[in-house]
Parts: C-alpha cells; structure tokens; sequence
C-alpha cells in the first residue's frame, strides 16, 4: 500500500515542478520581451523610423517560434498602411497581424500598440510601460494557447500609429483580413506594467455590464478596477483615448486594460528599469485568466448577438 501511494504522490510532486517552471519560464519570457522592445537599440520605435522595423523583425520572429498563424493576404503577418506624422507628412507604417483558429469561427481579438514616440531632443523615450508592457502580454497569451487550443479563434493584433491617435487600429478596422462581424469581444492592452497601487484599469463594462462576470483571477498583485469609461465624464473617458476606440466604432464591445497615467508616461524615463516586475507578471496573467474566461463561455456568442438584434431594433 506505501508503494502505491508513494507513486501518486511522486507523480504530484513531478506536475507541481513543471508547472512552477512553466510559470517561472512564462514571467522570464515576459521580461525579456519589455526589456528587449524597451532597449535603446529600438531607438523608441516611432512609427515610419528603423526602430520600428526593428521592433516588427523582432515580433515577427516570436510569431514565427509560438507557431501562429498568417492570413493568407498578408506576407510575414505584415498589414502595410499610410500614416500621417505630427508633421502631416505620410510615412509607412505597418500592423502585425497574426491568429491561433479556435474551435469555433467566431473571433476575440488580442491588440496593442508596438510603437512609441522615438527620439525626441536627443533622449530615447524607450516606452517600456507604453506599451512594450502590452505587447509583451499578448506574446504570453499566444504562447498559453499555442499549448491550449482555445474554443474561440484569437486574433493578436500589434498596431502601428498607436502614438499618431490609433491611425494603425483604424485602418485594422476597415481593412481586416476577415469578415468583422465575427469578433465577439476587443480585448485591448496598453500600459500594464506600472502603478504603485497595483490597480489596474478594466475599462469597458459601462457599455456592456455584462463582461463584468470574467473579471475574475487569482492573481495576487493586482486589482481589477472598473472605470475610465463613462462618457459623461469626458477627461477621465478612456473609451477612444487607446486602440479599442476603433472597436467601439464598429459597435465591436471592448475590455481595455491599462493603469493611470504615472510619473514616467510620455517621458524618457519610461524605461524597463521603473516597471514594477512583480506587479506586471501579474497583470499579464490576470489578463490571460480574463481572456480564459471569456474563451470558455458559450453565452457570450449570444450576448453578442443580442446586443446586434437590439441595434437594428
């Protein structure tokens, strides 16, 4: 009888160890990610500049090694488009658009923004929080279900122009390789990793107070906070100020996660160095356990179905 449980027991203590590195892997990879996209050699990865395309050489290879897939009208998960610059001139920007199939045809998309505000006056403003932060959440995400087919397709959007008022999610938006009335849900990050009260933003259920039931996780490090959403509060709406304004245009519902704006944003030292470690692993996976939930339920097809019936009406 000893014998015969020692062998469950040994094979417990075996799982426990392999999720623990599993874990510890996954808050490594997340880690380097911001750190690497944050660096000076990506010269903070203005739109149109060799940073950027630095930035998507990069992000192309973690696509190419999590195994996600490319629409087949687009080379290298490339969406080339037009942006126009603080100085009105145009220059090429392109989105990154990349998808895991699902068991089911109908889409959430994963998006943030890649870009930041480059070189200004000689300082790099290297925008660890904003957004290498987001991005670097989203690869976590797609690498969880590279493992774990999820029920729904996901679509992992990185946007240019994000920094030049969303021009890279507008265009996304009106030029998606796939039919728009598939996607259920925009989940958009963007600034995730730097907050000193360990809030982070849920943005979103003021529309829709339904997606508040998969606002749960098991996270320590962190609070989910509803708000920042409620248009009759204009300065403090965050509804159109990030990459799921796009979305909401299209009557597509959204869950935006992002923190308050803090001493670093916008500036120079928006370095890896001035994240909170500890605060953003958690945030990125209290996101994927919220992303999970959605996943997994069934009824928010119908919920998303019912809300189109009710806007013809």
């Amino acid at each position: 009888m000893k014998f015969r449980l020692f062998i469950p027991l040994a094979l417990l203590m075996s799982c426990q160890t392999v999720k623990k590195a599993e874990e510890v892997q996954g808050a490594n990879s997340l880690l380097e990610d911001v750190k690497t996209l944050s660096s000076d050699a990506y010269q903070g990865r203005k739109t149109g500049t060799d940073g950027a395309a630095l930035a998507r050489t990069f992000l192309k290879k973690r696509l190419s090694e999590l195994g996600l897939s490319n629409y087949g009208g687009l080379q290298h998960f490339e969406q080339p488009f037009k942006a126009k610059d603080r100085t009105g001139k145009m220059v090429d920007a392109k989105n990154l658009i990349a998808y895991i199939p699902g068991k089911s045809p109908e889409i959430i998309v994963i998006s943030g923004h890649y870009d930041h505000l480059g070189v200004i006056n000689e300082e790099i403003y290297n925008g660890a929080d904003d957004n290498a932060s987001g991005v670097a959440a989203m690869l976590n995400i797609a690498a969880h279900y590279k493992k774990s087919k999820p029920d729904h397709t996901l679509v992992f959007a990185f946007f240019d122009a994000g920094e030049l008022d969303w021009q890279g999610s507008g265009y996304f938006v009106d030029h998606a390789p796939f039919d728009l009335k598939k996607v259920l849900l925009n989940v958009n990050l963007d600034m995730i990793s730097h907050n000193e009260k360990n809030e982070l933003y849920a943005a979103g259920t003021f529309t829709n107070p339904q997606l508040k039931k998969y606002l749960t996780h098991t996270q320590p490090n962190v609070k989910i906070m509803l708000g920042h959403d409620n248009p009759e509060f204009n300065v403090d709406d965050w509804t159109n100020q990030s990459d799921q304004g796009a979305f909401n245009a299209k009557g597509i519902p959204f869950l935006y996660f992002g923190v308050e704006d803090h001493k670093d944003y916008h500036k120079a030292s928006d370095k890896f160095e001035n994240i909170q470690p500890a605060f953003f692993i958690d945030a990125a996976e209290a996101i994927l356990e919220i992303v999970d939930n959605v996943d997994k339920d069934r009824d928010i097809q119908s919920m998303y179905k019912q809300k189109l019936q009710m806007k013809k009406q």
